[in-house]
């Protein structure tokens, strides 16, 4: 009998912590894809092109909730292999966090959407040139505190007007946290140009379950400081 079992009973040794982190990992991958699915299908289907910027944010639309629910169910996650149930987190985090989600996501995509519109535009615009750099740099901040959102949206029930005023209030406030967000978001699109598409979508949990480490001092301070 091994020294975990006897100590804490199965489960608890560090063989079993491990297994359940990847069962959860793996769970919560096939059921992101499975949601997600029919907007990356439509997506991978579009041309890249400047005139499918619309399309392609209606492919991404339902990927929101998806993620969200995705975070929820690692946030919740079993560190005993005897009592895994990450299929059932997913799908309840989807079902509470859904229709929030969508009410941020919907218009960051919005917004992103316009921004990189612009830019591929941009010699018709006859703006100068720093216009271009002000409008990345915007974006770039869009999409960081669209990683704050998703993750408050995710694991708390606050109004949509309140995380996203909470995620932009922790852009700055948690610099740390922010930077990691960002390292993630370079790492993602490095994947894209480098390899494929593809990969960020089917590395996402481990990929989130970075972000949901590094957001810990986002997280502690939602809760003693903004919830009851």
């Amino acid at each position: 009998m091994s020294t975990a079992t006897t100590a804490g009973g199965f489960g608890t040794g560090p063989l079993s912590r491990a297994a359940a982190l990847l069962h959860t990992l793996l769970t919560v991958e096939a059921l992101l894809l499975a949601t997600a699915a029919p907007g990356l299908v439509g997506l991978l289907l579009l041309d890249p092109e400047p005139a499918n910027l619309p399309l392609a944010a209606c492919c991404l639309l339902p990927l929101g909730p998806a993620l969200s629910a995705a975070l929820y169910a690692l946030h919740h996650r079993s560190r005993d292999l005897t009592d895994l149930h990450p299929a059932r987190c997913y799908l309840r985090g989807w079902r509470l966090n859904a229709l929030p989600a969508l009410k941020l996501w919907a218009p960051l995509l919005a917004w992103l959407t316009m921004i990189v519109f612009t830019l591929t535009h941009f010699a018709a615009t006859g703006l100068p040139r720093w216009w271009a750099v002000l409008l990345t740099v915007i974006g770039v901040a869009a999409l960081l505190w669209g990683a704050h959102a998703l993750v408050l949206t995710s694991l708390f029930a606050f109004r949509a007007r309140d995380t996203a005023r909470l995620a932009a209030y922790f852009l700055l406030r948690r610099g740390r946290a922010t930077l990691a967000a960002a390292s993630l978001l370079v790492l993602a699109g490095a994947l894209t140009a480098l390899l494929t598409e593809a990969l960020p979508a089917l590395l996402a949990a481990p990929l989130l379950l970075s972000l949901l480490r590094s957001s810990g001092p986002v997280i502690v301070e939602t809760q003693e400081d903004f919830t009851v």
